[in-house]
């Protein structure tokens, strides 16, 4: 494992920037007859705030719980939530999110595979 010096993650830790992250839960219409047209509408506008630069990672949950989803927003708590407020599905009861500040490091991303 490579050493890390405390100069090197002061360094390092200066360089972090704020960005939110949003904890996507099943509503109560999360079962509806309904939802599944709603739910691709939702990965759609995902898709697009992704080309926008506003939702730098996205990652759904499929293990059967409560949770559904992970998202970090290239945006503030406030235009984070005017996002959120809009999506169809959290509009339509079959979401409910919790909102997060955090911070991390500029360019930090998933690995290539």
């Amino acid at each position: 494992m490579t050493a890390i010096t405390d100069e090197f993650m002061r360094q390092k830790l200066s360089g972090t920037r704020n960005f939110t992250i949003v904890v996507l839960k099943k509503g109560q219409y999360y079962n509806h007859p309904d939802a599944k047209g709603i739910i691709w509408e939702h990965g759609r506008r995902n898709f697009s705030l992704r080309e926008e630069g506003l939702l730098a990672i996205v990652c759904p949950v499929n293990d059967g719980s409560e949770l559904v989803g992970i998202g970090i927003f290239n945006a503030d708590v406030e235009k984070t939530k005017q996002i959120m407020d809009g999506d169809p599905g959290v509009k339509e009861g079959i979401f409910e999110y919790e909102i997060h500040p955090t911070r991390s490091f500029p360019g930090d991303g998933l690995p290539e595979l």
